[in-house]
């Protein structure tokens, strides 16, 4: 497995801007092939993907995030990153990064099995 490594995550208020990154120290992003995402949980929920992007570039987000939260993947930087702008408090979550192969359209078109240990994103309304 590969180790992913979260940051960016903190306590924010309503209505402002977080971005997460993703890296995987050691490794670099694969040229094809490849989905990387974001997904989160909160106590008591099973874990919800976010936005997921694919190194063909197919992109996908979570319904309530789309037109405001967008990932994308720099190549030279080997990171991955989750722009969250104009936050909710239901945004509130432990928000983690996964890496697996596949690469469609759909979300059950990769198969996510390389996580990292979350970063905390707290939203005060």
């Amino acid at each position: 497995q590969v180790p992913l490594v979260e940051s960016g995550g903190e306590s924010v208020q309503a209505g402002g801007s977080l971005r997460l990154s993703c890296e995987a120290p050691g490794y670099s992003i694969p040229i094809s092939g490849y989905c990387l995402g974001w997904f989160r949980r909160t106590p008591g929920e099973e874990r919800e993907g976010v936005a997921r992007s694919t190194t063909a570039g197919n992109i996908l987000y979570e319904d309530s995030v789309k037109g405001r939260f967008t990932i994308s993947l720099d190549t030279t930087k080997d990171t991955l990153y989750l722009q969250m702008d104009s936050l909710r408090h239901e945004a509130s979550a432990m928000y983690y990064c996964g890496r697996g192969r596949g690469g469609g359209t759909i979300w059950a078109d990769c198969a996510f099995g390389d996580w990292g240990q979350g970063t905390q994103v707290t939203v005060s309304s």
